[in-house]
């Protein structure tokens, strides 16, 4: 006898899909790591190419969901994920952007400690989204939610000693500018980290 799944095709695909679009913002948040690497020297092509990545994962999770009767989990659930996933390298993506055109002017201003904060955020996501398919257990993803929660407060933290470095230096209000506007857009990436997984656990509670 078929069960409803098979009959209905619910199956585990919005699961391995919406791991793709994890594992892809992962990936961006890595190269962003590389470009404010010392000595690092990047284009814009493995941004793009992530946020074309994800935006085609996420148009593949979108025509599925037309197409499927049944799914593996709620469909309003699915749809939230999806967007705030694709958020995640779109926001990178655009800090890429600003950074290569104002390279020279903030040089010396030391990115590194906040983007890999943003490269750990993205990893807890990518591990929130791998224990969906695991049965929605709500201990191992309370503890990666306090995970986030603690990067983002470190790297709150972070944040508040550099802008007090940068407005003591007080030499050049420009860079002072050009560099807040940046760490901003990290500190942006890493709340859209945190929107993930506040869906997760969102989702883990009412189906517990």
């Amino acid at each position: 006898m078929f069960s409803l799944q098979t009959i209905f095709g619910k199956g585990d695909k919005f699961y391995g899909l919406l791991e793709e679009s994890a594992a892809a913002a992962r990936d961006s948040a890595a190269a962003l790591r590389l470009l404010v690497a010392d000595g690092a020297d990047a284009g814009m092509a493995s941004f793009t190419a992530s946020r074309q990545r994800e935006k085609a994962l996420a148009a593949r999770i979108s025509e599925a969901l037309i197409n499927t009767f049944v799914t593996a989990l709620d469909r309003e659930d699915i749809e939230a994920l999806n967007a705030a996933l694709y958020k995640i390298p779109k926001t990178v993506e655009k800090f890429a952007e600003r950074y290569l055109i104002v390279r020279e002017r903030v040089a010396g201003v030391d990115f590194a400690p906040r983007a890999q904060v943003l490269e750990q955020s993205a990893e807890v996501v990518v591990q929130m989204i791998g224990e969906l398919r695991r049965g929605l257990r709500i201990e191992p993803v309370r503890k990666l939610q306090d995970r986030l929660q603690a990067l983002e407060s470190e790297g709150d933290r972070m944040l508040l000693a550099t802008y007090r470095t940068l407005y003591a230096e007080g030499a050049d209000p420009m860079r002072a500018i050009l560099a807040k506007d940046l760490f901003e857009l990290i500190e942006k990436a890493i709340d859209k980290c945190r929107d993930v997984g506040n869906i997760v656990f969102s989702i883990v509670l009412k189906n517990s």
